[in-house]
């Protein structure tokens, strides 16, 4: 059976496989911010990000945090189970930074006395707009159980990242992440996790390598992107 594209967006593709529990996700070069507004192509960034993304799964697994990944397929793709997503992005901030400094006229980098969890409305026509849990409720989007369960784990795998990125000298600044449900009812976080996803600062230098270097126009995208699978690489 030929795979076909159930899905695709700025950086995935999510395929279809023989077995309707299943699919392939297949990261591409392409990078993107603002939305989408701004667009580039980063030669081998798939290649890199598949390869994080990967680790850190797998990291997760490890420590009881159940995924929607399987196994790598290949060098650009992974299967994964197959999810119901919801639709919402839950994002895990430990340091101000992005738009919360915007938004609240905090110096970047502040640390912040405990981690925020910010919930947004998965609606790219709204540009993903901030909601708290009373919407997502009120909505019929989750349920007071589920976002209670969703804390849960975000307080877990925001514990697991923080201490694996600065075992490679890496601040784990915030990141974002999103959950679904499999066909058993099983909830899985999905998504990625990559420097696409997680704001990463090198903790002597506060160098940024992530996806800001793309959207502030640092430079050297896909070289920063790579120091961090040397760096984890290196850790294994």
């Amino acid at each position: 059976m030929d795979n076909k594209i159930i899905s695709e967006g700025k950086s995935r593709q999510v395929q279809s496989t023989d077995n309707s529990e299943e699919v392939i996700v297949l990261h591409k070069d392409n990078e993107t911010a603002y939305n989408g507004i701004k667009r580039a192509t980063v030669p081998g960034k798939g290649v890199t990000i598949n390869a994080i993304s990967a680790i850190l799964y797998q990291l997760l697994e490890k420590n009881g945090v159940p995924t929607h990944f399987i196994k790598v397929v290949d060098e650009h793709s992974h299967l994964c189970r197959r999810v119901t997503p919801i639709r919402l992005e839950f994002i895990v901030r430990n340091f101000a930074a992005g738009d919360m400094t915007a938004r609240l006229d905090i110096p970047t980098g502040t640390p912040l006395k405990k981690p925020i969890f910010e919930c947004c409305y998965k609606n790219d026509k709204l540009d993903d707009p901030f909601i708290n849990t009373h919407y997502a409720i009120a909505l019929g989007i989750s349920t007071a159980e589920e976002l209670a369960e969703i804390e849960h784990k975000l307080g877990t795998i925001n514990t697991i990242l923080t201490a694996y990125f600065l075992s490679i000298g890496i601040r784990l600044v915030d990141f974002k992440v999103e959950f679904g449900r499999a066909s058993d009812g099983t909830l899985l976080m999905c998504d990625e996790l990559s420097p696409d996803s997680c704001r990463l600062w090198d903790v002597e230098t506060s160098e940024s390598l992530d996806r800001d270097r793309f959207r502030y126009d640092l430079g050297n995208v896909g070289e920063s992107y790579e120091e961090v699978l040397r760096r984890m690489k290196n850790k294994k």
